[in-house]
């Protein structure tokens, strides 16, 4: 019982990190990355569909993306989904492709990005004490239902909080990078 509840804290503590990945790979730093436009859908055939599954996205230079929809009557449903997203940015179609350039950060912006970092993995910490949290409440009940001993469960206690620290470790590994990238200039 201890190894599974062990096994599926770590689990879902992986999943939460996941989660706070694909969040700060939405967030523009200043460079081209495919992973800017993982948030963008777009009308196709009457079906909200991610750009990535609709068109080829690459990055020919660090301050410019190329977007070559496989079908060339979804440009302007792809430039308008682009317009309405978030990012600030402004694509340039022609004939066969979406030309998106990146402009550079003002510092201003750079500090906002940093407390949307900031705030963003401090909900990922939250989420994985949340987790903590679940975790020490079975292994409580699993003591008090006298399934483990009064031993048992505060080794298994201090085995989740093991396995916590370690990811809420990774989880300022992941802000620190975060923050230098948006902060590069």
């Amino acid at each position: 019982m201890i190894k599974k509840l062990y096994a599926d804290t770590e689990e879902r503590m992986k999943r939460a990190l996941e989660t706070i990945r694909k969040e700060l790979a939405s967030i523009r730093t200043g460079k081209a990355t495919t992973a800017l436009l993982d948030g963008i859908r777009v009308n196709y055939y009457d079906t909200m569909t991610p750009l990535s599954s609709v068109a080829n996205i690459s990055v020919p230079d660090p301050r410019l993306l190329v977007i070559q929809p496989w079908e060339k009557k979804l440009i302007p449903d792809i430039v308008k989904a682009i317009q309405k997203s978030d990012l600030g940015l402004n694509p340039q179609a022609d004939a066969n492709v979406i030309r998106l350039p990146i402009p550079s950060l003002t510092e201003e912006r750079r500090k906002d990005l940093v407390k949307l970092v900031r705030k963003l993995t401090e909900e990922g910490k939250t989420a994985v004490r949340n987790i903590r949290r679940d975790s020490n409440e079975a292994l409580k009940k699993a003591e008090k239902d006298k399934e483990i001993s009064e031993d048992e469960s505060r080794k298994a206690q201090e085995h989740v909080q093991e396995i916590t620290d370690k990811h809420i470790e990774l989880v300022d590994e992941m802000m620190k990078k975060k923050e230098g990238e948006v902060m590069e200039v």
